[in-house]
């Protein structure tokens, strides 16, 4: 007999949960959580360490939902069982709305475990709102509190702002307040969390007061290795082949498998360029994207159509036709058969994302006996390290992704160790089965005291505001002296929780992130790209669509392309260096008419946009509403920090309208110095004799911003 028996509490309170059928999309409460914490509870039963696990949850007495709903208690198995605790309102609410009856569940659940023979080994909360009830169930019962976040509210908050949502909105409708101190308070009570990968303790749980790195484990969710598994043979006959056939001219090809849906952060287009780039791959190999759900591409949001646009037009520019297949819509029931025709065909899986906080889709096709090929930013490290299934990519680099694809396609034999390595490791690494033996082990410490968290010294700041912010262009600011670079990205780093860092730049988004990794320049919390037509949120670059459609206004980017098309000394840019809101010139002032010209043949016509000349060589035209100055503002605005504590450095004409106004301003020595010169005497604007990044950090000294900054 086992005289290790363990009893754990389970506590996820809002949405649908029974143990069966559950209601997964039913809406936005009754999700991936859901799924979780049945699949935990169930793996948990099966262990012959665990004698009893419960999986407590809000009691619903409401007509309109089933009555499953309204069993105080429901057994799952003979260990495990829900308990549904009263509080608040019969009917169902949303999560945001339980905030002022979480003491009430509390209190009542504190009654039902007393009524019990036995007390919880462990209790483990799942989100915020558990995480509230867990720290008063712990302390009143001194039972160790282990927390599971799922998502967080400042990482919200940032997805939010950049949805477009006022910071007033999201507080009355999110709560976001009670929500995050909940998370502050549950992070200093909780004997350890658990997330999903390295980036998200990095990355998110990072921002908050109470951060302990020690208190943090990494425990990956199992995936459903009865539902991916080996191809079995017959997969050739399917539909969901046929589906995919019709695409090709060869169709049995090894696959190269893109599961994807249509974000920019997901780089399929640059994915398609890299397949399109490299004939050797497209006689190879076919690629095939499953980018969602689509019945009609002018019924997706504007930036799904762009990515979807700019894969079409990748796939003409390279003819590519009967070699890429993107079918309208796997079946999510058929998507297993996906991963196994990939792998019958001696094909590959590729996640090119530019970031990647997790990456399911890579475990599920590890269980498939498929290799991978997969960003180097974000959860993809951790799978890859422990599984031995693939290789990393530079997401940006199409040789790079081309190259890797052949180094998998080319070899059977390394290809088959891969397979085998992926499908041997995903059961040691990622199945709940696997989960739980990692899971007991950490919490087997826990129970018996014998290793208790030792924590900092650690104080909250205000709220959900930084006390500034630092902004810089990147070119000639930040990049040019790598050991100044150095010490302003550890004065920034010291500073991290209470001054934000953003950088502003004409770059596109995907050249600003080569440019970032290739100095070893940590992501900023804000990326303005684009000369201030595009802005991104860390850490997932959330992109910013309110902003989007606000630099919409009167804007006609083929019409200011046909005015100027006969101009002379204007030479159009790369397509690379173009987007959707900024039409980039090479200018040679030898030849073309001035800026004021310019301006004044667009006005004629009826254009009215911004013009802005950077190094007296590149023009770059955007929409009026746009530019590095009005992205700042904006940024400032939604983030509700004042413009006089936020330093701008810059150099050249396009960051001039950044440094006017109330902003604390530093010009390095390395600056354009015509471009510039009818703001010299201009105050408060600090003209450094410092160059490159160490102006800026002269220029925090000259005006002392750390000092001024903690004076709110």
């Amino acid at each position: 007999m086992n005289t290790n028996q363990k009893y754990i509490l389970l506590i996820s309170i809002h949405g649908l949960i029974r143990g069966h059928d559950l209601e997964l999309g039913r809406d936005a409460d009754t999700g991936g959580q859901t799924k979780y914490v049945l699949e935990l509870t169930q793996a948990l039963s099966k262990h012959p360490e665990i004698n009893q696990v419960d999986l407590m949850t809000k009691l619903w007495l409401d007509p309109h939902i089933s009555e499953d709903y309204s069993q105080v208690v429901e057994v799952i198995n003979q260990k495990a069982k829900l308990i549904r605790i009263p509080c608040g309102p019969n009917e169902y609410i949303p999560k945001e709305e339980l905030w002022d009856y979480l003491d009430n569940f509390a209190d009542h659940a504190i009654a039902s475990l007393k009524s019990q023979d036995k007390m919880p080994d462990v209790i483990h909360s799942h989100y915020a709102d558990a995480g509230y009830v867990g720290i008063r169930l712990s302390h009143q019962l001194g039972i160790p509190l282990i927390h599971t976040g799922h998502s967080l509210g400042r990482s919200k908050r940032t997805r939010l702002l950049a949805s477009g949502v006022n910071r007033k909105v999201i507080e009355q409708r999110y709560r976001m307040t009670r929500r995050i101190n909940a998370e502050e308070e549950t992070l200093s009570s909780a004997e350890r969390v658990i997330t999903s990968t390295h980036q998200e303790i990095n990355e998110q749980y990072a921002q908050y007061d109470y951060y302990e790195p020690q208190q943090l484990r990494v425990i990956p969710p199992g995936t459903d290795v009865e539902q991916f598994y080996p191809p079995e043979g017959n997969e050739w006959e399917s539909s969901v082949f046929q589906t995919i056939a019709k695409f090709l001219q060869v169709p049995k090809k090894p696959i190269i498998l893109a599961i994807s849906r249509l974000d920019q952060r997901k780089n399929i287009p640059l994915l398609v360029e890299a397949f399109g780039q490299c004939s050797e791959l497209q006689e190879k190999a076919n690629l095939v994207i499953c980018p969602g759900t689509r019945h009609d591409v002018l019924d997706l949001d504007i930036n799904a159509q762009e990515v979807f646009i700019d894969l079409l037009l990748a796939i003409d520019r390279y003819d590519l036709y009967g070699k890429v297949a993107y079918p309208k819509g796997i079946p999510h029931e058929d998507v297993a058969v996906v991963y196994r025709l990939a792998s019958l065909s001696g094909g590959v899986f590729v996640n090119p994302a530019l970031t990647e906080p997790f990456g399911l889709t890579l475990i599920e096709a590890a269980a498939s006996y498929l290799p991978i090929v997969a960003t180097k930013d974000g959860g993809p490290v951790d799978i890859i390290k422990n599984c031995h299934n693939g290789y990393l990519i530079d997401p940006l680099d199409p040789q790079d992704i081309a190259d890797t694809l052949l180094k998998v396609l080319h070899d059977p034999e390394n290809w088959q160790v891969l397979a085998q390595n992926g499908l041997e490791n995903v059961k040691q690494f990622y199945t709940w089965d696997s989960h739980v033996e990692t899971y007991l082990k950490m919490l087997q410490p826990i129970i018996d005291k014998s290793e208790r968290l030792q924590r900092s010294d650690r104080q909250r700041r205000p709220l959900m505001s930084y006390h500034g912010a630092i902004v810089s262009s990147l070119d000639q600011n930040l990049l040019g002296d790598r050991n100044s670079l150095k010490e302003l990205m550890n004065i920034l780093h010291e500073q991290r929780k209470t001054i934000s860092f953003c950088i502003a730049t004409g770059r596109r988004l995907d050249s600003a992130l080569k440019i970032l990794r290739q100095y070893n320049i940590p992501q900023p919390e804000t990326l303005i790209t684009s000369m201030g037509t595009e802005i991104y949120y860390a850490p997932d670059l959330t992109k910013d669509n309110a902003w989007t459609n606000h630099i919409n206004f009167l804007w006609n980017r083929s019409r200011v392309v046909s005015l100027l098309t006969e101009l002379p000394g204007l030479t159009l840019q790369a397509k690379q260096e173009q987007s959707t809101y900024k039409i980039s010139y090479f200018y040679d002032p030898s030849l073309a008419p001035t800026v004021e010209e310019i301006k004044r043949i667009l006005l004629q016509n009826e254009q009215t946009v911004n013009v802005i000349l950077s190094f007296g060589q590149f023009l770059d035209i955007v929409p009026v509403r746009a530019s590095k100055g009005y992205a700042l503002r904006w940024f400032a605005q939604q983030w509700d920090i004042p413009l006089t504590r936020i330093l701008t450095a810059g150099g050249s004409g396009g960051d001039q309208d950044m440094m006017l106004g109330n902003t604390l301003s530093v010009v390095v020595a390395n600056r354009h110095i015509d471009e510039l010169a009818q703001i010299s005497e201009i105050e408060p604007i600090y003209f450094s004799e410092q160059q490159f990044a160490a102006g800026i950090i002269d220029g925090l000294n000259h005006y002392k911003f750390f000092e001024l900054c903690e004076q709110v």
